[in-house]
């Protein structure tokens, strides 16, 4: 028989090629199989032993008042049917429309569409939600309803602050959860990957599932990013230091210098005991350590240890005295200055104003200015991180601590993820486990993952006075080391540094802050997030920046007179501390060892330990103190 035409001799049938393919491998198959079935075995048992000594029905609480709210909710509506029913109307009115557009699209006439997703939204991004009909007909009835239950919930009168915040924080994930993009049938991606693959996608799925599952100790938790593929040291946290003071709490790094010169007076950061250092230090080319250095900066760092029950006892006055005021007296120590730039990152910023405005009732004036990454100071509107502190969420909180010694990591992070639902949770969702997919290795979201515990003592005080009671922003509403802590006194040069679509710290508020010390205070709103915003070098040209070199009473008068810059806002910060008074002044440059002891290289023992690539107890002990 001869050769089919088209076909060289030699090389198989392309189309026999493709069907050997598309077929499941049978040994790979089989593998996954095995571990599908490995790991639900050991997940069903875990589950087993734990639910035994929980008992059979375990008690149901509502800590965060999510009953209660949705309760005075439903009262509401019921008491304004009238409100109500102009909603149904307005609802039944935007389906008929959609109804319209369908049948004309059918009859092959253009429509315009009834509903379209929001700038930004990626779930429906695939062409196949606007070119195919079944899906987009679905994507728009999705976000009919959608649209419909926001404003409900968001136009009940005479519903209290926390209430409302309350109902559409949890209807919005009610509806993100219920998004056709979450479903095998109704995605035109997943679906189109399950036939292809004859469900190879969803069997890797389920074992992604159950790895995740596994990590989380039987609580799911969702991978982000391909972790083997990063190493501090190696990949992150690259910029050359060493560690020259080590305590129960924190480990100091001081960076190798790069200019022939450098400031006379030294930068030490203090960065947010609730994660690691290194998001200041991701990557060489955005990396803000890197660059303050090649500013000419004597730069230092503070990397807080990964607790666990041994310092349950440790306070939030401990970590103001033992950490950032130890960290300070270092830095002098190392270098023979008295006269000191500092900056801290979120968290850390509400520690370093705590200090400043205690070391102002001491009469002690080393720092010479003080710069606030994303920093709160005033909590009276946290946002939407408010929805999760209460009385009753706080009390279990602790009692839940007190048990531990500690708060877990994992699940403040659950919190932070929850207000991005789509981005943080569901897009991961569909491709761990409905498209059967690896996530991608990605610096940020490695960092991201790498979650650290709080002490139980220091981290109850943290939420009780800040969030819930918001004391530090009180005259007199703190008292540390038998000082009364008022942060109008603090007269240091200060430099805040916030972002428009800060989720975590809500730049509005962070301006309330901004406005409590009384000595020159420069307010910069950066473009994007929380972190983007921030970890923003100038090479990138991204983003832009606001600044209004007044500072009115109100944010939205400071930003309705700010002046718009292009790019980063890295540069002003550098005109900014090198224009202080007496802060030209330059000297030789300072090598880690001169003046302290090197105990080992950067990053560091105490931000190298991971709670979900290794075993606690034998990676501790790696974090000897001296």
């Amino acid at each position: 028989m001869g050769q089919p035409k088209g076909q060289s001799k030699g090389r198989p049938n392309a189309q026999a090629q493709l069907e050997e393919q598309d077929h499941p491998d049978p040994v790979e198959m089989a593998r996954i199989y095995a571990e599908v079935a490995q790991r639900a075995s050991r997940i069903i048992n875990t589950t087993i032993q734990k639910q035994s000594h929980k008992g059979a029905m375990p008690e149901l609480k509502d800590e965060l008042g999510v009953a209660r709210a949705f309760m005075d909710l439903s009262a509401r509506l019921l008491a304004d049917p009238y409100k109500l029913a102009q909603a149904n109307m307005s609802m039944m009115w935007d389906y008929i429309s959609l109804w319209q557009g369908s049948v004309l699209r059918v009859l092959g006439v253009q429509a315009q569409p009834t509903i379209t997703p929001p700038k930004g939204d990626s779930r429906f991004r695939d062409d196949a939600w606007e070119n195919r009909f079944l899906f987009d007909f679905i994507k728009q009835s999705y976000l009919i309803a959608s649209r419909y239950l926001h404003n409900v919930v968001s136009n009940v009168d005479e519903l209290d602050d926390a209430t409302q915040q309350k109902v559409s924080f949890f209807t919005r994930q009610y509806v993100d959860a219920f998004s056709p993009s979450n479903f095998i049938l109704t995605n035109p991606q997943v679906l189109q990957e399950t036939i292809s693959s004859h469900g190879r996608n969803l069997v890797k799925g389920l074992n992604n599932l159950l790895r995740d599952m596994e990590k989380g100790d039987g609580q799911l938790r969702v991978s982000m990013t391909d972790t083997s593929a990063f190493e501090l040291g190696k990949n992150v946290a690259t910029t050359p230091g060493k560690v020259v003071f080590q305590n129960d709490l924190f480990q100091l790094i001081q960076y190798a210098p790069t200019t022939e010169k450098v400031y006379k007076r030294p930068f030490l950061i203090v960065s947010p005991w609730i994660n690691k250092y290194y998001i200041l230090d991701l990557r060489e080319k955005n990396s803000f350590i890197k660059w303050v250095t090649d500013q000419g900066h004597s730069t230092f760092i503070m990397s807080w240890i990964n607790p666990d029950e041994r310092l349950s006892h440790k306070s939030y006055e401990d970590y103001l005295f033992e950490g950032a005021l130890e960290a300070l007296n270092q830095v002098e120590k190392i270098t023979g200055e008295s006269s000191i730039n500092t900056g801290a990152y979120c968290l850390g910023g509400t520690l370093l104003m705590t200090l400043l405005a205690w070391l102002t009732n001491k009469g002690d004036h080393r720092v010479a200015s003080a710069t606030f990454f994303t920093t709160m100071l005033d909590f009276s509107e946290p946002g939407e991180l408010g929805v999760f502190v209460n009385e009753d969420s706080v009390k279990e909180l602790e009692r839940s601590m007190e048990e531990r010694g500690y708060m877990d990591g994992s699940e403040m992070a659950s919190a932070f993820n929850m207000l991005r639902a789509n981005d943080l949770i569901w897009s991961f969702v569909i491709n761990n486990y409905l498209l059967g997919k690896d996530p991608f290795p990605f610096d940020l979201l490695y960092w991201n993952s790498d979650s650290t515990r709080m002490p139980s003592t220091m981290h109850g005080y943290y939420l009780r006075n800040m969030y819930l009671e918001n004391r530090l922003c009180r005259p007199g509403g703190l008292e540390l080391g038998k000082e009364s802590i008022d942060i109008r006194k603090v007269k240091t040069p200060c430099y805040f540094a916030s972002t428009a679509e800060d989720h975590i710290a809500p730049w509005k508020s962070t301006y309330m802050g901004a406005l409590l010390p009384s000595g020159k205070v420069r307010f910069v709103l950066g473009g994007s997030g929380h972190i983007a915003g921030i970890i923003n070098p100038p090479a990138a040209n991204k983003y832009c920046y606001w600044i209004n070199e007044s500072l009115p009473g109100e944010a939205e008068e400071y930003l309705a007179g700010a002046t718009q810059y292009p790019g980063s806002w890295w540069p002003d910060w550098q005109s900014w501390v090198s224009g202080l008074p007496d802060a030209d002044v330059m000297a030789e440059p300072r090598k880690p060892g001169k003046g302290a002891k090197i105990i080992e290289d950067a990053p560091g023992s105490y931000a190298t330990f991971r709670l979900d690539a290794q075993k606690a107890e034998p990676q501790q002990a790696k974090q000897s103190v001296t």
